[in-house]
């Protein structure tokens, strides 16, 4: 503002020295006709105008400013009209946003109002058809009735719902959500058609399971059954395998009234010759005992397993200290541990608890007597 003031201001000052000019010069022009000389005299030479340079430079100064001042209010009145411009856009993009939002809060109210009705419906229908009957029927056809009203109702609300929305113009939206649900299933189809495909070559190419290869102790296994049934009879055994996890260890079950004879016979018989006992322990399976024999013989360089089922509550069997020395300890260990008696024992003892504790900590129903210990 203080710039349009003082080019206003030399505007004045310039049209007011302008005017004071012309005037002084026709006071000059009035003059000198005044004292013309004659045609035939020639006139005295005349000075030239001199031009004031303050003056012209006011006057330039003053175009300047009001070419500046110009400039400036056109460029000040493109701008203005692009704000409204702008402004009016985005006042038009506000309006159909907001038409669009109560588009759609119309679309959903509707919506929200049909499933009602049909619920009502579905209500009304299940409460008629169990009430028109002159007879009440079962629990089972009144659940049918309910269940084929409300599907009934269910389609109908939601037929009802689509046209709505179709004439909401909702229906590209789900369009588009029915044509993703097909593609997911699409998708989803071939997956399991891949599957299937690999599934079938994989069982058609597939190489045959190869034929289990026999235990290399499984001769050892065969000739110990085969010597034993021969000279201890049919009955004394209750089972032969050969125990994968435990080195292909031939192995035998024997009957308990059978253990010590089955044991005594692995010993001292000439075609097997046992006289190492390695190993002697005891397991609780709950439902009965078991006794676990290793033996080894040094003469044929092999090996062979015994086990035993003992009866549970009362489990009681014979000695293998008069045997095998090297039973003497283990045997004590399962009588302290798991409660088994040793009949001919020659110092059957606890070697780990005292003699007055109470009860055996490896069985499974062990419960400690004293808390405090």
């Amino acid at each position: 503002m203080s710039g349009e003031k003082d080019l206003e201001q030399l505007k004045k000052e310039a049209v007011e020295k302008a005017k004071a000019a012309a005037a002084a010069k026709r006071a000059a022009r009035e003059a000198g006709s005044a004292s013309k000389p004659p045609v035939n005299e020639k006139p005295a030479t005349e000075k030239p105008v001199e031009t004031d340079p303050a003056k012209a430079k006011a006057e330039a100064a003053a175009k300047a400013k009001a070419a500046a001042l110009e400039k400036r209010k056109n460029a000040a009145a493109v701008n203005q009209e692009a704000e409204n411009s702008d402004g009016m856009k985005a006042v038009a993009d506000t309006n159909k946003a907001a038409g669009a939002d109560e588009k759609a809060k119309a679309a959903a109210a509707a919506k929200a109002k049909a499933a009602a009705a049909a619920k009502a419906k579905a209500a009304a229908l299940a409460k008629k058809s169990g009430e028109g009957t002159a007879e009440p029927a079962g629990d089972d056809a009144k659940a049918k009735a309910a269940a084929a009203a409300k599907a009934k109702a269910a389609a109908a609300a939601k037929a009802k719902a689509a046209a709505l929305a179709k004439q909401s113009g909702e229906v590209a939206g789900d369009d588009e959500k029915a044509k993703a649900v097909a593609a997911a299933k699409a998708k989803a189809a071939a997956a399991a058609k891949a599957r299937a495909a690999a599934a079938a070559k994989g069982a058609s190419g597939a190489v045959e399971a190869k034929p289990e290869v026999p235990s290399p102790n499984q001769p050892f296994l065969d000739k110990y059954i085969k010597v034993i049934k021969e000279h201890l009879g049919e009955d004394v055994l209750e089972d032969s395998y050969i125990n994968k996890l435990s080195k292909d260890v031939p192995t035998l079950v024997v009957k308990p009234e059978s253990y010590y004879k089955v044991a005594q016979f692995l010993k001292y018989n000439e075609q097997l010759g046992f006289d190492y006992l390695s190993e002697l322990h005891g397991s609780d399976f709950e439902t009965h005992l078991e006794l676990y024999v290793h033996l080894f013989s040094y003469k044929n360089r092999q090996s062979v397993a015994m086990k035993v089922k003992i009866d549970r509550n009362s489990p009681t069997i014979e000695s293998l200290q008069p045997l095998w020395a090297g039973a003497d300890w283990p045997e004590c260990e399962a009588y302290d541990l798991l409660g088994i008696q040793f009949t001919g024992h020659p110092n059957l003892h606890r070697i780990m608890l005292g003699e007055d504790w109470v009860g055996h900590p490896l069985r499974k129903d062990y419960e400690q007597y004293d808390v405090e210990v």
